[in-house]
């Protein structure tokens, strides 16, 4: 039994505290911890009574915290991670990994000093079903080379705390991952188109947006971000290849005939469309412990995202095609 501690108890933290308690099998939270301590102690009746701690230097210190889950805000998890490096202790932190591209090489040449790969990072698409019929669809090679790649992000509506930077860093973040997940291929360029302003926005936010990626072999992908489109949360993914085009079956919901008219339902809930993925990715990282190992999205990945998501937010602001630009991959992620 995998014991657990959770750093970071808001309404994330607390649904993977529910999720490891009801749903997961081979693991079991003993300790929690949450700047707000009121919040850490609710989080701790969801598990059955685990340690409230104080900071989560503190829980990691706890012999009886074999791994650890990073659910809190992306600029705390540097140093987290960092200190659950030096403890050998495996981790999963939610997305992002870190804040800055520089923070993300810290913490990777961390885990690569320390030897053993102890980091997966929650991009939970990659456990979806649907995209997971497409990544195999296109490794058969029936349907030829990848060219082109469309994706929608659409959300029913967003606070006024939430700015145009926002739209790369809190929403497209997934699909930067996911794109180049799917056709095994990193980004060379970016670039961000602004259309028409929505009267559903704030002077903060440019919305809707298109964003634009280049591969490095010349896979071209837009991917729409529509953070107020008021009608549901609807998500969206075709990769048009040489003799063929995939497109994922959405939305994953029945048909219903009634007062003559023919619907399906749009969920506006992340939780509910991505349910099946965040236990399966959880679920994931739990088998993998006993076998030592990451199969899931690494240090690498999260490093990765935020280079290009930096350069997405340089192409907002300066409406030119901006370029990305890494550092060599370590054997070590390989």
């Amino acid at each position: 039994m995998l014991k657990v501690g959770v750093i970071g108890c808001g309404g994330m933290g607390k649904d993977h505290i529910q999720r490891i308690t009801q749903r997961i099998q081979g693991a079991r939270v003993t300790a929690v911890s949450d700047v707000w301590e009121e919040s850490a102690k609710k989080a701790a009746e969801l598990a059955g009574g685990a340690k409230v701690y104080a900071s989560g230097k503190d829980l990691m210190q706890d012999p009886g915290v074999e791994a650890v889950l990073i659910v809190s805000p992306g600029f705390a998890h540097c140093d987290d991670l960092l200190e659950a490096i030096r403890l050998g202790k495996r981790v999963f932190c939610e997305k992002p990994l870190c804040t800055t591209a520089k923070d993300c090489q810290k913490v990777m040449e961390a885990e690569i000093a320390g030897g053993r790969h102890l980091i997966q990072l929650g991009f939970m698409r990659r456990y979806h079903k649907g995209y997971i019929q497409i990544k195999d669809a296109i490794a058969t090679g029936e349907y030829g080379q990848p060219l082109m790649m469309h994706c929608t992000h659409r959300n029913p509506q967003v606070g006024t705390n939430y700015d145009t930077p926002m739209a790369v860093h809190d929403t497209v973040i997934h699909e930067i991952d996911l794109c180049h997940w799917l056709v095994d291929d990193d980004y060379e360029s970016v670039q961000v188109i602004l259309p028409k302003v929505t009267k559903y926005s704030h002077r903060e936010l440019k919305d809707p947006q298109i964003m634009l990626m280049r591969t490095k072999s010349g896979i071209c992908i837009d991917v729409e971000c529509f953070v107020n489109c008021r009608f549901g949360y609807d998500i969206n993914c075709e990769v048009v290849c040489e003799d063929g085009a995939l497109k994922m079956g959405m939305p994953m919901a029945p048909s219903i005939r009634k007062n003559a008219a023919l619907s399906t339902e749009i969920t506006t809930d992340c939780f509910v469309l991505f349910k099946d993925a965040y236990d399966a990715e959880l679920q994931n990282w739990v088998d993998c412990a006993q076998k030592d190992v990451i199969e899931g999205p690494t240090a690498w990945d999260g490093y990765l995202a935020a280079v290009t998501a930096d350069a997405l937010v340089k192409a907002q602001e300066t409406g030119r095609i901006e370029q990305v630009v890494t550092v060599e991959k370590p054997d070590f992620y390989q």
